[in-house]
């Protein structure tokens, strides 16, 4: 039983990175969580674009390829000097690509 539950499990973890663009395959997910959350990241977009900050997130603006949500995650990490590791940037990238911009 044990076996059989443990392969659902790996079945259905798959299923939800295979949705993720092949970039974003390695990333931590809940390390992109918790960098977006500690680094206040919504609010910053808040002040930016008003309203809830979601208007920055533009899928058929600038940011049209997986390649270009990183970039621009790399940008913000330069401009405010947030210390990212690369591992750290494809992370936040891949939350923002799940959560929002959906490249597959």
């Amino acid at each position: 039983m044990r076996k059989f539950l443990f392969l659902i499990f790996l079945t259905a973890a798959g299923t939800a990175n295979a949705q993720q663009h092949p970039i974003f395959k390695d990333a931590d997910l809940k390390a992109g969580e918790k960098l977006i959350a500690e680094n206040q990241c919504n609010e910053c977009h808040i002040r930016r674009v008003g309203g809830n900050g979601s208007a920055i997130y533009n899928p058929k603006g600038r940011i049209n390829t997986a390649g270009a949500l990183r970039g621009m995650v790399e940008y913000c990490n330069t401009e405010l000097n947030l210390g990212f590791f690369p591992e750290d940037t494809n992370a936040v990238a891949a939350v923002l690509n799940k959560q929002h911009y959906k490249f597959r």
